[in-house]
């Protein structure tokens, strides 16, 4: 799986319709109009997001490995 920063992340979810609730510290808070879930991104500069995190964000965002 090719590996993604949160800002990349961040930049892919807004395209499919996830907004910016909030941000506390250096964790992003997306949520989605209709959806109940919602997605916390870590944005720690340029790091990438540990597989188990993206795959989890992933899924509930929607998104597959094609849409990175």
């Amino acid at each position: 799986m090719k590996q993604v920063s949160g800002k990349e992340f961040a930049r892919i979810i807004q395209k499919k319709g996830w907004e910016l609730a909030r941000i506390k510290g250096s964790h992003h808070i997306f949520i989605k109009t209709g959806c109940r879930e919602r997605i916390v991104i870590p944005i720690h500069g340029n790091q990438p997001l540990k597989i188990g995190l993206l795959k989890a964000q992933m899924k509930i965002a929607g998104i597959t490995e094609q849409d990175l």
